[in-house]
């Protein structure tokens, strides 16, 4: 079933709905890349949505954890493990949180799964997947996986295609390896660069 329309219009029952029966759900959600898309609202469009989702999985109480995979960022620092970042980084991140509303979305929605949800849920487990730069590729290449970033998103970024990210996602939600490896964990994926 195809269900059309925006998840924050929709009324938490309407969600758990449509969430029943799920063992699975894969949040790609983002903001358009215009004007009005990065500072027009919604401003917390993937925090919201993650969050009514998330309330929707609890309020059907489901037989065994859903697997939740969010899309963020690389520019997103996984807080509960030490990421090392730069000083001149972390003031371009702290601007980029201040100045730019879709970074401070992309974080407070990765902070949710880890705060709200966090690793001991009944009811959910998740992976906050960090694709680097994005860009169109027509088929899936070989790409890495890291528990944190290798390179700097700021100043050296990688690229990863979105064709990888969505392989990357669908291994996550259907293999069982893939999915134990990572759970309630933010790895980063980037195209593995022809040798």
């Amino acid at each position: 079933m195809i269900v059309t329309g925006s998840v924050l219009d929709m009324s938490v029952a309407e969600l758990t709905q449509h969430v029943g029966g799920c063992d699975a759900i894969a949040s790609c959600l983002g903001h358009t890349l215009s004007f009005r898309g990065v500072f027009g609202p919604p401003w917390r469009l993937v925090t919201k949505s993650v969050s009514q989702l998330c309330c929707a999985i609890e309020v059907n109480n489901p037989d065994h954890p859903v697997r939740f995979v969010l899309m963020n960022s690389a520019g997103c620092r996984n807080r509960d493990v030490p990421e090392h970042v730069s000083l001149v980084q972390r003031i371009v991140v702290g601007c980029l949180r201040a100045l730019v509303p879709p970074h401070a979305d992309n974080e407070a929605a990765a902070a949710f799964l880890q705060t709200k949800i966090g690793l001991d849920s009944p009811n959910i487990n998740w992976v906050v997947v960090r694709p680097d730069s994005l860009i169109n590729e027509n088929t899936i290449t070989p790409y890495a996986i890291h528990a944190s970033p290798t390179r700097s998103a700021i100043f050296n970024p990688g690229k990863t295609s979105r064709i990888n990210v969505a392989d990357c996602i669908a291994e996550l939600i259907t293999g069982s390896d893939t999915w134990s490896q990572w759970v309630g964990q933010m790895p980063v994926v980037y195209n593995k660069e022809p040798q």
